[in-house]
């Protein structure tokens, strides 16, 4: 039996999130179910990280104990014929026995995209936040600075966030104009707490819309208080870029691509 590796990108529009749960469809149960047709025995799968209901992912990573011993393409090619249109497996990998995506993970990497036209559109309905007002992006590059670093991000936690530390080291916030009005803000970090990404876009667009200076950012996250942030921008916006995976422990290592993750 050997331990693999999925790289799964999915729309998470009509998904009530990563994680198994009673009131919907999750990713987890299609990706299960399809897997367990393949093999003909139940599997279980462990994920990097959760995703939120609607948010999506381009390089979720997932791992499981395969019990046949599978070439690689049965999962690039098997089993993608056997998952729903808006779940997909773009790279499987050989994984050391220990491997867990979760623990294993040094960082991960989000994008949130902005849709800045004066008219709505439907091709952007589903993968964007529609704000129609004009955003001023030096305004909101400036705010974001004091975000970088090693910080307490109770601020812009969710009130039911169980994490047990809320100190987060954030390694990068790019803001940038993208094609045909859209802004794309991406976020680099060790790991992040539950909305804290949807939290920190959601206070800057409040920087961008004019209602708050550019100085608030930084006294709300000294504040620590998430009652004086801005509001939490909605999940559809929300992409997991990849995960990253360095300093594996030695000996362990993927074979085939040479690597555990995108970077």
């Amino acid at each position: 039996m050997g331990r693999l590796q999925l790289i799964v990108e999915y729309d998470g529009t009509d998904f009530v999130g990563w994680q198994r749960q009673l009131n919907g469809r999750s990713v987890q149960e299609d990706v299960e179910k399809a897997l367990t047709t393949l093999l003909g025995t139940r599997i279980q799968v462990e994920a990097a990280g959760r995703t939120d209901a609607g948010v999506h992912a381009q390089g979720q990573v997932v791992a499981f104990d395969d019990p046949r011993g599978l070439p690689l393409t049965a999962y690039t090619r098997g089993l993608n014929s056997l998952l729903p249109r808006d779940v997909a497996v773009v790279d499987a990998l050989e994984a050391p026995a220990d491997f867990d995506p979760r623990r294993w993970a040094q960082g991960k990497r989000y994008r949130y995209r902005i849709s800045n036209r004066r008219r709505r559109s439907p091709l952007r309905r589903r993968t964007h936040w529609e704000l129609f007002a004009p955003l001023d992006l030096a305004a909101m590059q400036a705010a974001a600075l004091p975000l970088l670093g090693r910080h307490d991000f109770s601020a812009f936690r969710a009130a039911d966030c169980q994490a047990r530390s809320p100190v987060r080291l954030l390694r990068e916030v790019q803001i940038v104009r993208g094609e045909e009005a859209e802004l794309v803000l991406d976020f680099e970090g060790t790991a992040f707490l539950k909305y804290m990404v949807r939290n920190l876009v959601g206070s800057l667009v409040e920087v961008g819309r004019g209602r708050r200076p550019v100085r608030w950012i930084a006294e709300t996250l000294a504040s620590k208080d998430r009652t004086l942030s801005g509001p939490t921008a909605p999940p559809q916006g929300l992409t997991l870029l990849s995960v990253r995976y360095e300093g594996r422990p030695a000996g362990g290592g993927a074979k085939g691509s040479g690597a555990l993750a995108p970077v």
